[in-house]
């Protein structure tokens, strides 16, 4: 999995039917090089040299495969299926457009693996969001769970699992994650993350442009809906030029904190419980003003076991065996799909 957040490759080892979760082994992350990371942020829209870091990111994506099977012990041909997100560049699903990079075939051909990737690409033409993809897989760990229960995923953009009693779904993007915290944190101290959320702590924030914020109005759209990384750039960004870099970092931090508290009043069923995974987990900041936004338990997934830098490369490699067994990967609950539908293109090695 390389997200929006820019920040890497991550790759897991998981043992299941597409269906269940039977095993989970080692994982890890191998963060991409600063040269490489400002040439794929270069070709975000679908601009540039696409098809060179295309190349660069598959061949990238390779040797990551190479290094968690030496780490687990494992030869190529023990491993059935590589489900390869690639990266996305764009998505414009309201235009049915959605644009992952990545070569299936090259990765095939360089690890010997058989391949499946292009998960989006079906549920954007039917006319669905192409996001979110890991519901499904959430709902899969979560077996066993109290419910209802709410899945937070802050990466780049943040979205969200709502899962019912009776294992319902809904899912969609909440707005922000960490990218415009990120994009901030590189711009005002070279570094590429807000680490420990020690900026955004450092500052005030500005409850004015948080309010403003919430105005847009994708905050008013009925999911299903989804989001691009750089949706709300020009709109965040108007509110809060002229703020200093930690006034700027903890007025952002609170647009990711107000439009999580905003998703929850489209839940079926409030919850008692939300469980949180990517980078944004990491931020004290972030996490502190959740826990007093939504007033509930506010906690990383690694406390109920899941392995919170794994889950969304976990997820591929679970759809990717969903995709072999002919299953669903998209319902009308997580991406506005017409009907559960299917997906993925498959390369053999």
């Amino acid at each position: 999995m390389s997200g929006t957040s820019l920040d890497g490759v991550d790759a897991a080892l998981v043992e299941t039917d597409g269906e269940r979760v039977l095993g989970l082994g080692p994982s890890l992350t191998v963060p991409y090089e600063p040269g490489f990371r400002q040439r794929l942020r270069a070709v975000l829209g679908g601009v540039g040299p696409v098809a060179e870091v295309e190349r660069d990111l598959t061949l990238i994506h390779a040797e990551v495969v190479r290094c968690l099977l030496v780490q687990a012990g494992l030869a190529p041909s023990a491993v059935g299926l590589i489900g390869f997100h690639g990266h996305t560049i764009l998505h414009r699903p309201e235009e049915r457009r959605t644009w992952q990079i990545g070569d299936g075939a090259l990765l095939a051909a360089t690890t010997g693996i058989d391949v499946v990737c292009d998960f989006r690409a079906n549920d954007v033409a039917e006319g669905g969001q192409g996001a979110p993809l890991v519901p499904v897989y959430h709902r899969a760990l979560a077996a066993g769970l109290d419910a209802p229960l709410a899945v937070l995923n802050l990466g780049g953009v943040g979205n969200v699992t709502w899962i019912g009693r009776d294992g319902g779904l809904l899912a969609f993007d909440t707005g922000p994650g960490n990218a415009l915290l990120d994009d901030w944190a590189l711009a005002h101290t070279g570094q590429p993350v807000d680490l420990d959320g020690r900026l955004a702590d450092s500052g005030r924030v500005d409850q004015a442009a948080v309010a403003a914020f919430l105005a847009h109005p994708y905050f008013d759209r009925v999911p299903p809906k989804s989001l691009d990384r750089d949706d709300f750039q020009a709109h965040a960004a108007a509110l809060v030029t002229g703020l200093s870099a930690a006034d700027g970092a903890a007025t952002l931090a609170a647009f990711t904190v107000a439009s999580v508290a905003a998703a929850s009043r489209w839940f079926p069923e409030p919850v008692a419980r939300w469980l949180v995974c990517g980078g944004g987990r990491r931020n004290p900041a972030i996490m502190r003003a959740l826990t007093e936004s939504l007033a509930v338990a506010v906690e990383p997934v690694d406390i109920v076991g899941w392995d919170g830098d794994a889950l969304e490369a976990q997820a591929f490699a679970f759809l990717a065996a969903r995709v072999k067994a002919g299953l669903p990967l998209t319902f009308p609950q997580t991406t506005g799909a017409p009907r559960p539908l299917g997906g993925g293109r498959v390369f053999r090695a």
